[in-house]
């Protein structure tokens, strides 16, 4: 089930096909689940219902993610054990996403959880946290299947780095996603001309087909906009909660349903109106071509219309 799981993700995934005419949306459930699985597959139906193209969970245990140093002393840190996602979501998890046509991903935060993921997942995705961890790095290249890293808090020089170590890994397919580690991120700080420098990155690999685009914090309409349009952007992921009720929701960087569904619309069809770029008439205005000033006198319509026309022709 492994490799036929990889070799279908490498042939298939949206990830691994070609350049796509708009952004992919993947929405981001994180802790939201509330370690609840029938609140997970409402996640998945959620996204599916909003237009969005992929969802993604988080796959950590908090004894492998914070030093003991760190929990010992905060009760914070430790109560987070209720976040976590038990394995046995990941194979109905799996199946719901393909029920739905929509991506399956999540973020492994410890070694183990890579090999956990990888028979379930179409793709695996590195947090901007444990970008310069190059042994999780190495194994989340090493599964075949397509990588999604965010760059959060990184400089490019590290971003460089880890994308060589995924080349050298195996990795073959890899997003970069400009990122702001800010829970919100106010938009005056998003950047987001540094998606142009993600994507120029890809001219240094050979083996390694690399790819840019936009985690959000901002939970700004404006934002999504102006990265959909006016960058190489080809992956906006966003953090989605239900109804307002999940762990995360206060923090303010969760989109809701209704909201962002209008937003991935807005994007959409600004995409569907680029057009072929021609200049033509389109077949909306062949009618009124017609209507257009004669040369001849600057009277409307065009003289071979007047003699035929009539209001009960129309």
């Amino acid at each position: 089930m492994h490799s036929d799981r990889n070799t279908q993700a490498e042939e298939t995934s949206y990830l691994s096909d070609p350049s796509p005419t708009a952004p992919r949306f993947v929405a981001e459930v994180s802790s939201n689940h509330q370690c609840d699985l029938d609140r997970a597959l409402r996640f998945v139906d959620r996204a599916a219902e909003i237009g969005c193209d992929g969802v993604k969970f988080q796959l950590f245990r908090i004894d492998e993610l914070f030093a003991p140093e760190i929990l010992r002393q905060s009760a914070t840190h430790r109560a987070r054990r209720r976040w976590e996602l038990p394995e046995r979501f990941l194979a109905p998890i799996a199946q719901r996403c393909q029920d739905r046509g929509i991506a399956f991903g999540c973020t492994p935060f410890y070694l183990d959880a890579v090999n956990a993921l990888s028979p379930f997942v179409d793709f695996l995705k590195i947090a901007s946290y444990e970008l310069l961890w190059d042994d999780l790095l190495v194994a989340c290249a090493q599964t075949g299947l397509p990588l999604v890293l965010s760059t959060g808090m990184a400089t490019l020089d590290e971003v460089a780095h880890a994308a060589r170590v995924i080349e050298r890994a195996g990795g073959r397919h890899l997003t970069l996603l400009h990122c702001v580690s800010g829970y919100p991120a106010p938009a005056a700080e998003a950047n987001l001309a540094a998606i142009d420098r993600l994507a120029a990155l890809h001219e240094g690999f050979d083996g390694l087909r690399v790819r840019s685009g936009w985690s959000d914090h901002t939970v700004e309409p404006g934002v999504i906009y102006r990265a959909a349009h006016a960058h190489p952007t080809e992956m906006i992921e966003f953090h989605l909660d239900l109804e307002g009720e999940g762990d995360e929701f206060e923090s303010g960087h969760c989109w809701l349903p209704d909201d962002i569904q209008e937003t991935i619309a807005q994007v959409r069809t600004g995409f569907r109106a680029e057009g072929h770029g021609d200049k033509r008439p389109s077949d909306v205005e062949s009618e009124e071509r017609s209507w257009r000033a004669d040369p001849s006198d600057g009277l409307r319509p065009l003289r071979s219309l007047r003699h035929q026309w009539s209001p009960l022709a129309r």
